[in-house]
């Protein structure tokens, strides 16, 4: 027993032994927050006093070194987000996390980022130049100064931090950009769904704004199969696409509404924002103020950025929410037969740009890629490693046939484009016609953008690049188009004093949710694809039922959990007949049910089970199985489901798999039935018991530890949590079974960060984000928003009392 004794005793003591050395590792990744630092770079001192939350306050006696310590604090709290956005830039993820990531990597080095970040960084000014060298060397201080231990992510994927560039502050930039954009998805979609359907069945399935007629648009099925574009081909050219990152998810957006003084409690002008992003943990946004001769500011930076992307200064406040413009135009391009890296143009065959490659990839050898740009932009199809072939890889262009490769126009690859000189200067403005000014320049991404100033006047602005498209271009952007036809060549962009704007509206607040912003008249086409309006009509709806607002009340309606879209469809639901034994019980929890998303309730669950299985099974026979499942099954189909279901549309309800003719009731019926045995399975018999949160669970992911099952709940956070796709407390509705878990419902983008304003005492400002000031999973600043932005709480904006710890940057001499 002795030995037995001893050996309990040596596995006791090894145990504590490692728990004593994991404690001190985790103690040690954790940066100084208090003291004295000396780091090469800054001008003079820098003071960082953060608040008990761990927001800083970066003091400086120059505006530079301010900015130097704001890249200070990014890298001492986000240092492995910083990396992300590094390698996500460049195309060198399979440097990290080998060979899954090696398409992404693929299709980035096509689209060209980092190439085109070089060229902007390259043709940006003095002052923006002076800026971004000042934040890089701020991180490269800290990350070349060391001791600190390297975060997790490092230590376990064998890393070291890289070297901040300043052209990787552009190509995030860029990023953002494209998470923001997406028309590119809508012209691929079109383009598979031309395989299978005629071109006003499409129209149905993907309708115009409510309200709004169908673009007159030529009939594009016709012209790919006059081309010879058969589904064999059409994966060929779009494979690369598949592994492109998110962007236009649909459902997805932001809300922001600003009131004048004559609609507030307090008689000065209060603004709401709440930007809906991918969740992430650590969250995208991270507060921060700066102080320093000419420059006080605070509010949400972005890891990778320079300045306050939104936020409020001493006189304004200010809040983004995505336009939406179609700035994206894919072109078929087409190769000459005797060289493939020519191709078509209205004056002959022209050469294209061709540049050699090679991705580094983690445990393997190098993988070269060859990547290429037309007279439009870069050739993303090269993304997918074929070309265009029919057949295995290599076979070549079948005999007579001309061949084809997809280009993207978009205007954030452009090479005057500079974000960091607008952001600048909006952090810097002093009024709403200030404000707008410094929008001008703005190229990329286009935003809806509200401010206040302490003058008492409101307005909003939606500055950007928008593509004008002559009158003889009958496919209007919406489908990819040939590009050796002069008419689909964009006729230059919306004049930058023509974008939409608006100050002091007689009605006393304006506000926007990605809806519709042009008014009628307007001369200009921004896109065909707004965002539906309910979470807007929502907002004007407890707007107008008083007549006065306070920033309490402000908050409150960003949290409103009421489905104005579901609302539509409850009718069809309630008379939904099944003979399932759990039917009668769900029918009980529907009663009373006015589609207020609660997350303790069965009834939002129910209704979204079946919306899910109804959509499937009048919309998947037609276009197909295969491209339902591959780019359809994630889609809500809201608006094709109220014009179905309001015509009662026989020729969609019919199930074309079998020989009798099913009618929309019949299919809202066993639609219940499959919802029910959907949840039967997954949440037990007892209706009575089922809970919206129980499957809607807010999840900030964690690159690329969620994908990893033994570190997923240690790195990912999660929240159940109420609303839906269409609620102001937007929540999206995830559609696809999540593929390591199976899951149905959860939410992946939502409300990044919630910020209310006040213009009469900006102390009551209030902002919050969804997980937590640091990205340094031990710390307890890692996770500690999760629990009062699911509740809707607000940390203080501004400084109030003494700061918690306070750290003096001292340059070295």
């Amino acid at each position: 027993m002795r030995w037995i004794r001893r050996g309990l005793a040596a596995i006791a003591l090894l145990t504590l032994l490692a728990a004593l050395a994991l404690g001190l590792y985790a103690w040690q990744t954790l940066p100084a927050h208090d003291g004295t630092l000396v780091l090469p770079g800054a001008r003079g001192d820098i003071r960082i006093e953060r608040d008990a939350h761990g927001i800083p306050t970066i003091v400086a006696a120059d505006p530079l070194d301010a900015v130097y310590g704001l890249g200070v604090v990014h890298a001492q709290d986000r240092l492995w987000q910083l990396e992300t956005h590094r390698r996500i830039g460049a195309g060198r993820t399979a440097e990290a996390f080998g060979p899954a990531a090696l398409d992404a990597d693929r299709f980035l080095r096509a689209l060209g980022v980092r190439r085109a970040a070089e060229a902007q960084w390259a043709q940006a000014g003095p002052a923006t130049r002076q800026v971004v060298e000042a934040y890089a060397a701020g991180i490269n201080a800290v990350v070349a100064r060391g001791g600190q231990a390297r975060a997790p992510e490092f230590l376990l994927l064998g890393l070291q931090p890289g070297r901040w560039e300043p052209a990787d502050t552009f190509a995030w930039a860029i990023m953002m950009a494209w998470d923001l954009g997406g028309n590119w998805n809508t012209e691929l979609l079109r383009l598979r769904l031309a395989l299978k359907l005629p071109v006003d069945r499409i129209e149905q399935l993907l309708p115009p704004y409510p309200g709004d007629a169908v673009p007159a648009t030529a009939d594009y099925a016709a012209l790919y199969r006059s081309l010879g574009l058969g589904p064999e081909r059409v994966a060929a050219l779009t494979q690369g696409f598949d592994a492109a990152p998110p962007s236009g998810v649909e459902g997805v957006g932001s809300n922001n509404w600003v009131l004048s003084g004559s609609r507030t409690t307090t008689g000065a002008p209060l603004l709401a924002n709440d930007p809906h992003l991918k969740l992430s943990a650590p969250a995208l946004w991270y507060f921060a103020r700066l102080k320093a001769p000419g420059l006080d500011v605070a509010g949400a930076t972005m890891p990778g950025l320079p300045f306050v992307v939104l936020g409020q200064n001493a006189d304004i406040a200010w809040g983004f929410t995505n336009t939406g413009p179609d700035v994206q135009d894919l072109y078929l391009e087409q190769t000459d037969p005797a060289d493939p890296n020519r191709v078509r143009t209205p004056g002959g065959f022209a050469p294209l740009e061709v540049v050699q490659d090679r991705i580094g990839v983690k445990g393997g050898a190098d993988v070269p890629i060859t990547v290429r740009r037309s007279r439009h932009g870069p050739v993303v199809s090269d993304a997918g490693g074929m070309g265009d072939v029919l057949g295995p890889a290599g076979a070549g262009v079948a005999a007579g046939r001309p061949g084809y490769l997809l280009a993207l126009r978009w205007t954030a690859l452009d090479a005057d484009s500079d974000p960091v000189a607008v952001g600048l200067a909006v952090q810097q403005a002093r009024s709403v016609d200030g404000f707008f000014a410094a929008t001008r320049g703005l190229v990329a991404p286009m935003q809806n953008m509200v401010v206040a100033d302490r003058a008492g006047r409101i307005g909003v602005i939606s500055p950007g690049r928008v593509p004008l498209r002559g009158p003889d271009n009958d496919l209007g952007g919406r489908v990819p188009a040939p590009g050796w036809d002069a008419r689909y060549k964009w006729a230059g962009f919306i004049p930058a004093d023509q974008t939409p704007r608006r100050r002091d509206p007689a009605v006393g607040w304006i506000a926007t949710a990605n809806q519709r912003i042009t008014e009628p008249g307007y001369p200009h086409h921004l896109t065909h694809e707004w965002a539906l309006p309910y979470r807007q009509q929502r907002i004007e709806q407890v707007l107008e039922s008083r007549p006065r607002h306070s920033l309490q009340d402000l908050a409150a309606l960003q949290m409103d959990q009421r489905s104005l879209a579901m609302a539509r469809l409850l009718p069809w639901l309630k008379r939904a007949e099944s003979a399932h034994p759990l039917a009668a019980a769900a029918k009980a929890q529907l009663e009373g049910f006015e589609a207020d998303m609660a997350a303790d309730r069965p009834a939002p669950l129910i209704a979204w089970a079946w919306q899910r299985q109804l959509a499937r099974a009048i919309f998947a026979d037609d276009a197909g199985e295969a491209l339902w499942d591959k780019s359809l099954a994630g889609r809500t189909f809201q608006d094709a489901l109220e014009g179905v279901l309001a015509r009662d549309d026989a020729s969609w309800c019919d199930d074309r798999g079998t020989p009798a003719a099913e009618t929309c009731a019949q299919q809202a019926g066993l639609a219940l039935t499959r919802a029910l045995d959907e949840l039967a399975a997954r949440h037990g018999p007892d209706v009575a018991a089922w809970r919206w949160g129980q499957a809607h669970v807010a999840r900030s992911e964690h690159r690329p530890f969620s994908r990893v099952p033994v570190l997923n709940r240690l790195f990912e956070l999660r929240a159940p949590v109420g609303g839906d796709t269409h609620t102001v407390q937007a929540m999206r509705v995830v559609l696809r079974p999540d593929k390591l878990t199976g899951d149905l419902y959860h939410v992946d983008h939502s409300a990044s960060l919630r910020a209310v304003y006040d213009l009469a005492d900006r102390s009551r400002s209030g902002v919050m984000h969804s997980t937590g000031q640091s990205g340094i999973v031990f710390s307890p600043r890692y996770r500690d928003q999760v629990g009062p932005w699911t509740r809707g709480e607000l940390l203080p904006l501004w400084p109030q009392g003494a700061p918690s710890t306070t750290l003096t940057v001292q340059p070295a001499r």
